[in-house]
């Protein structure tokens, strides 16, 4: 599916006119990709690594076009069980147009950055600038999930708040991946600005942008340092509480096997220095002892601070 946009004081409008300068495809099909690869003469593994969400960032000089790959954060949906993605876009600068290239329908243009634009090359470095955005939005929500889930394990620990947190984890080094990658694709972008024919303003602009992704890959380092010591806390209490139980069922072991050694010593089919008839003093003798062995245990347990 694509979209057209048009610049009109200074906002995207879409448009479906043929003579837009800004092209959004969402999901191209056989005939959109055939328009993509050999009218407009886009790399063939560039149009694909656009969709894939494995895809590096990476910025690529064709002959007729400059082709930048991208890392966004994917859409969340519930079944991901608090795994955040990461997701690919393209961005393909041509001398009269921009055509962006992304696999889901995503909102790049709804926010306040895509403002007073001058031409689709403000688009295409703001379309980037959005992208980190995005990544420091999720971020936010990252943290409170987190710290949710730090106050139900607190109360109680489950397996399935520590899986969310494991998610969380693993989330968070997709995502340093990606900013990192980006930051990388960034500078490249700055240091080439004259072949890709941005100015002086957009030079500015791109210093703004590598310090904006800088601080974005600072704060979700911190919170992975964060969610990793929390896991590594969480995994050395629950070692404990499992070392502490199972004293406590060893002792509580030995408190039934000494009574039942006692019992099974005197019920035995021998001869024994007691009067076996018309008397209870053996049954009451064999009690005493077997509860006195207990008595011991937990006396000498109670000594030594088990």
């Amino acid at each position: 599916m694509v979209t057209r946009y048009n610049i009109v004081e200074g906002k995207l409008v879409e448009n479906g006119s043929e003579t837009c300068p800004v092209y959004v495809y969402v999901s191209p099909d056989e005939n959109e990709r055939s328009f993509l690869i050999n009218k407009l003469g886009i790399d063939e593994h560039t149009f694909s690594s656009a969709l894939d969400p494995d895809e590096v960032s990476r910025i690529e000089f064709e002959g007729n076009h400059t082709a930048v790959i991208i890392k966004r954060p994917k859409r969340y949906s519930t079944p991901d069980n608090f795994l955040f993605k990461v997701s690919s876009v393209g961005l393909f600068l041509f001398h009269d147009r921009l055509v962006v290239i992304l696999n889901e329908d995503a909102s790049l243009f709804d926010t306040w950055s895509f403002q007073k634009l001058r031409s689709f090359t403000d688009v295409f470095l703001k379309v980037i600038f959005r992208s980190i955005q995005h990544f420091e939005e999720h971020l936010g929500v990252i943290h409170k999930i987190s710290n949710e889930l730090e106050m139900e394990i607190t109360k109680a620990l489950t397996n399935k708040d520590l899986l969310y947190m494991f998610n969380l984890e693993k989330s968070l080094m997709y995502y340093l991946k990606a900013i990192s990658s980006n930051g990388k694709v960034i500078e490249k972008v700055k240091a080439n600005s004259a072949k890709i024919g941005l100015s002086t303003d957009d030079g500015e602009f791109l210093e703004d942008v590598i310090i904006e992704n800088g601080q974005c890959y600072e704060e979700a380092n911190t919170y992975l340092q964060v969610i990793s010591n929390l896991m590594d806390a969480w995994v050395s209490m629950v070692s404990n509480n499992l070392n502490f139980r199972m004293k406590t069922l060893t002792i509580l072991s030995i408190c039934i096997m000494l009574p039942t050694f006692i019992v099974s010593l005197f019920s035995m089919n021998v001869a024994l220095p007691l009067p076996q008839h018309e008397t209870l003093m053996p049954f009451w003798l064999i009690a005493m002892l077997a509860g006195l062995s207990v008595l011991i245990i937990v006396i000498f347990w109670r000594y030594r601070k088990w």
